[in-house]
């Protein structure tokens, strides 16, 4: 069944669906964009957003680093302030009543741990995180933007629109005259702790995703248009193991033709309506 609003036979054909079995959760950008943080493939989205960095490009090439790092002191303030919105709620809710047996997700903004969700795992890393390439060791987001900051006095007063990932529009001026940071250890190259594109999830990750998978009888995707085969991969698993599987999203996916049942509405507009529906 394939529904094209977000009425209330549509969320009671997910119940039905979903009611009385162990669900795993893929969530994607749509299930945080209500909180504010743009997605890369949304409606309406490629018109504004150009291609995210790859993953290659930051490791080969000092000025990317650079223009990474410039515009992240302006989108990470206001990425890291984002609050979690009704959806991630509502599945926080359904984990701690057992009806959700954990997530998956492909967003690194941490949002399903500030709403309450226990078992979370993070396909592509988080933000909050910073890594160096060189010695391994770790620093904490927020540290690391003071020390942008002291090295680049006046920046943050500078306007900026905010796009997907804690990623900033800025001009190119701006950019070349950005001062980057080195690791506090070994003066090495620092790196976001997450997936960029054209990078690999590490085979960990994968397994423990595969394995709560394995531990579920339905799956809920939220918020992804499964274009990345990170996410794809999950669904195409549990077709093939005969697992249902419902989605909740605003436009199609590759996995549409996958599902049992498909809402095509918001993320937090249908999952507060599940939760209840699946409470009562």
């Amino acid at each position: 069944m394939l529904a094209s609003g977000d009425s209330s036979s549509d969320v009671n054909a997910l119940a039905s669906l979903l009611r009385g079995r162990r669900v795993v959760v893929l969530t994607g950008a749509g299930c945080s964009t209500e909180s504010g943080i743009p997605d890369y493939r949304g409606p309406g989205t490629r018109a504004r957003v150009r291609s995210p960095i790859q993953h290659r490009d930051f490791l080969a090439r000092p000025e990317v680093r650079q223009r990474y790092w410039a515009r992240s002191v302006l989108g990470w303030p206001r990425f890291r302030s984002a609050m979690p919105n009704a959806a991630h709620e509502a599945l926080a809710a359904l984990e701690q009543e057992g009806a959700v047996l954990g997530l998956i997700t492909q967003n690194v903004d941490r949002l399903h741990q500030a709403a309450g969700s226990a078992r979370v795992i993070e396909l592509h890393g988080a933000l909050a995180g910073v890594r160096c390439l060189d010695c391994g060791e770790r620093e904490h987001r927020d540290a690391l933007q003071e020390r942008l900051l002291s090295l680049n006095p006046g920046f943050s007063s500078r306007s900026a629109e905010v796009r997907p990932d804690g990623d900033a529009e800025l001009a190119l001026e701006a950019e070349q005259a950005f001062r980057v940071a080195s690791c506090l250890r070994c003066r090495g190259t620092l790196k976001p702790d997450v997936i960029f594109f054209g990078d690999n999830v590490p085979r960990p990750t994968v397994e423990d995703a595969f394995a709560l998978l394995e531990t579920g009888d339905a799956l809920l995707v939220v918020g992804s248009s499964l274009a990345v085969f990170s996410g794809f991969r999950f669904v195409r698993r549990a077709a093939e193991r005969g697992i249902p599987i419902g989605m909740v999203n605003l436009g199609e996916t590759r996995g549409d033709g996958l599902a049992q049942v498909r809402v095509e509405a918001r993320a937090g507009e249908v999952l507060p309506r599940l939760a209840s529906a699946l409470s009562a």
